[in-house]
């Protein structure tokens, strides 16, 4: 049972422009094979300007899987995945996707048209066109470093696959942290050079000449458009802040997944202008807030608009995540467009499940220190171990040294059997209690 919110959210109205960009990139591929393009699934890193660069149609599988979930589409696909044996247990987005590969197969469509069907036409769950080949490079998750093989069996072993194997950045030797020391260096170069194979792949299965000149104009539009990004995320330590956490989730697709092009970056381009001209006009996210919260854990896809609703209902404005502010194309000062592949191996090493505890520590309390939160809400999401792990560790950390509370509460990337409101009404609840009290003692009442 879910408690009865009202909607004090004020949401970015450049989302609704971002919405149809998203819509527009998942029409394209589900008519990719009309248009006679090769298609690849991949998960894990933003590997696609390398597709882009060869002509490709790419589909994302964990984004594929949070778009069902956002949609509430998710259950045939899951139901799918449950019946060829896929336990509960295991992430729910590669349970959702493996689900969608288990019915491309059974469709009949593997080596046809690749549409997804289901007994009932009208409960959908997908229409992605079946893979040409597989490309996996998964960074801290050993689920989603085996997601794709798994897949490729489910396709008989038939549809070729490459790996490109990302090392874990335990940052444990003396001199080692984040973006310094020899393990980072090594890294770097250990992945940069499998880059290039991953380009002699990608040409054996197009029959085509890489286009370089092409992957290099694509991170040049990546570059400016993260810049853009972060500079508007840095925006957001205003109080009120004009945009919160579930603003920047909307928007990441875009800087994921999408197509790197000029349209990109005027995407970017007018988020930043929203934030300023709120800024100006002092025009918040979160019509009353009184309190300021960043969010631990990957987003409750199915429970997106509803979790912004209810912390704003609580006066609560998230500010910001380590989903959404230590991923995707964060660092653009390492990219060279002129010669990408570093910049691009080192951003692929920079997912936020491939640190150790040391570094998320540090970056999580930066974050919170950069804008002033009160609390942190560490969503512990069930079936993706690799991001939780850390998170005791990290509230410790944030009591210790900050002063800053926390709450936990369980939920799931894609299933929505998982989460349980209650506990995040009563355990929020306590924790805004809790900041009032100390408020009071200290004679500050407010923000």
């Amino acid at each position: 049972m879910s408690t009865a919110v009202t909607d004090n959210t004020n949401r970015l109205s450049i989302t609704k422009t971002g919405g149809k960009m998203v819509a527009d990139y998942w029409d394209n591929i589900f008519t990719a094979r009309e248009r006679g393009q090769k298609v690849v699934w991949y998960n894990g890193s933003s590997v696609n300007p390398f597709f882009q660069a060869a002509g490709l149609a790419w589909c994302h599988g964990e984004a594929f899987s949070a778009r069902l979930a956002a949609q509430h589409l998710e259950r045939p696909a899951q139901l799918a995945a449950e019946e060829a044996g896929y336990i509960g247990e295991l992430c729910s987005y590669s349970r959702t996707h493996l689900g969608c590969a288990v019915l491309t197969r059974e469709s009949g469509h593997a080596s046809g048209t690749g549409v997804v069907g289901l007994p009932a036409q009208q409960e959908l769950a997908s229409r992605l066109p079946a893979p040409d080949f597989f490309v996996n490079a998964y960074a801290g998750c050993s689920t989603g470093q085996q997601w794709d093989d798994i897949s490729f069996r489910v396709f008989g072993k038939e549809v070729p696959i490459f790996n490109v194997s990302l090392p874990y950045l335990a940052a444990g030797k003396p001199g080692a942290g984040y973006l310094v020391g020899e393990e980072w260096e090594q890294a770097s170069r250990y992945v940069a050079d499998q880059l290039l194979e991953l380009v002699s792949f990608i040409e054996s299965m197009t029959g085509q000449p890489f286009d370089w000149d092409a992957l290099r104009q694509n991170m040049a539009y990546i570059k400016r458009a993260s810049e853009l990004r972060r500079e508007a995320m840095a925006l957001c330590a205003q109080a009120p802040t004009p945009a919160t956490f579930f603003d920047w989730i909307a928007s990441i697709a875009h800087i994921n997944f999408l197509p790197a092009s000029q349209e990109l970056v005027d995407y970017f381009a007018a988020v930043k202008a929203e934030i300023e001209l709120r800024i100006a006009e002092g025009v918040p996210a979160v019509r009353n807030e009184r309190y300021r919260v960043y969010f631990d854990g990957f987003m409750n896809w199915n429970k997106l608009g509803f979790l912004a609703r209810k912390f704003a209902d609580h006066d609560v404005a998230v500010i910001a995540g380590r989903y959404t502010h230590q991923a995707f194309w964060q660092e653009p000062h390492l990219i060279d467009p002129e010669n990408p592949l570093l910049g691009m191996a080192q951003h692929y090493l920079l997912c936020p499940t491939n640190h150790g505890t040391k570094t998320i520590k540090q970056l999580v309390l930066r974050d919170c220190e950069q804008y002033g939160v009160d609390g942190i809400v560490f969503h512990s999401t069930r079936t993706c171990r690799a991001f939780t792990n850390p998170q005791r560790l990290v509230a410790k950390a944030a009591q210790r040294e900050l002063g800053i509370p926390s709450i936990f509460f369980e939920g799931d990337v894609a299933d929505a059997s998982f989460y349980k409101d209650e506990i995040l009404e009563s355990r929020l609840v306590a924790m805004l209690e809790g900041i009032d009290v100390r408020r009071s003692r200290a004679g500050n009442t407010s923000v």
